[in-house]
């Protein structure tokens, strides 16, 4: 068993926590949900570390390279995490007792509406990116329909507004250069446009199933038969408030999290599934508090009668298989 996680928010917390309040955060060892000792004990393959920006900032695309600056500094300090590029590279480090580090980004709006952007992330190290989060940014429409009381209606699916023409650009020119499109927090109409523009297998990074729970950054049945078939994968997301209706509930993550697993597996297998924690972006107060609690989840699949195969592909392969397939050498 070996786990590859499509998304946490750990070095924007680091990130933040240096140039706001002056400290310094170690990703050897630290307090937050992720760290080089929780992923060796949660025997971690790869994670996915997002520069997730706050859009209504003064200049997104500074504050990205800022956070491109932690990263690559806080990676070098740690023995056990190397960057990975490509697959060969999540393959060599495996081998080399590694657990691959992959850049990404939550927010497309960084590259302002700009492919010269988008291609100096690339050159960067970047080898995702979440196409927006919740404003309106150049690329796309975020997943919520209308407001009530001026807060974002996260029940009612954006249906209407989807990628915009620049939107459609960057999906293209994304998959010439091999990154993974993210449709994490795309409005409904955004997902669509990307599923039948993109020419290569897409993720929804940490996203669950709307079945299950109706929170609109969940995928609904007919996205779920579509990613399938596009050959991509959803990850997993750990967040109380995407497992169940009554976040309370949704607090026993590992129950939940199996729920969601179930209702996919039913619709259409395994090999759509993988697992996207969104660790230091969610409330520890759940089951799965941080990366080490992975084996957890892991045992429970067993006792809930999943193989090997299915625990395998699930918790890397599947995941693995896209990388393989969109990222270039």
């Amino acid at each position: 068993m070996a786990i590859l996680d499509l998304h946490c928010d750990t070095i924007s917390v680091i990130d933040r926590l240096k140039r706001k309040e002056g400290i310094d955060i170690s990703l050897n060892e630290n307090k937050l949900q992720v760290d080089q000792k929780k992923l060796l004990s949660g025997n971690y393959f790869a994670q996915c570390f997002a520069m997730f920006v706050f859009f209504d900032c003064e200049n997104p695309f500074e504050a990205c390279i800022n956070l491109i600056d932690t990263f690559y500094e806080k990676i070098c300090e740690c023995k056990h995490i190397k960057l990975a590029l490509n697959y060969d590279d999540l393959i060599k480090n495996n081998k080399d007792n590694k657990i691959s580090a992959i850049l990404t980004i939550e927010e497309g709006g960084v590259c302002k509406n700009n492919l010269s952007f988008l291609n100096t992330f690339y050159r960067l190290g970047v080898r995702m990116i979440c196409l927006n989060w919740n404003f309106v940014n150049g690329v796309g429409y975020p997943n919520y329909g209308k407001y009530i009381d001026d807060k974002p209606d996260f029940i009612t699916p954006n249906t209407k507004d989807g990628l915009t023409e620049f939107g459609f650009s960057m999906v293209k020119r994304m998959n010439e250069l091999g990154m993974v499109i993210d449709v994490s927090h795309l409005s409904d109409k955004g997902f669509w446009d990307v599923i039948n523009t993109s020419t290569k297998p897409i993720v929804a990074s940490h996203s669950n199933a709307r079945a299950v729970c109706k929170f609109v950054r969940n995928l609904t049945d007919d996205m779920i038969i579509a990613l399938h078939q596009n050959g991509g994968v959803m990850g997993m997301n750990y967040c109380a408030a995407f497992l169940n209706d009554d976040e309370n509930i949704g607090k026993n993550t590992i129950d939940w999290v199996i729920e969601h697993i179930k209702h996919i597996k039913d619709l259409v297998g395994v090999d759509v599934i993988s697992l996207g924690s969104d660790f230091d972006g969610i409330n520890p107060d759940i089951e799965l508090k941080d990366a080490s609690y992975m084996t957890m989840l892991v045992e429970r699949l067993k006792i809930e009668g999943f193989n090997e195969e299915e625990i395998d592909k699930m918790c890397y392969k599947n995941a693995l298989r896209v990388f393989k397939e969109v990222l270039k050498k």
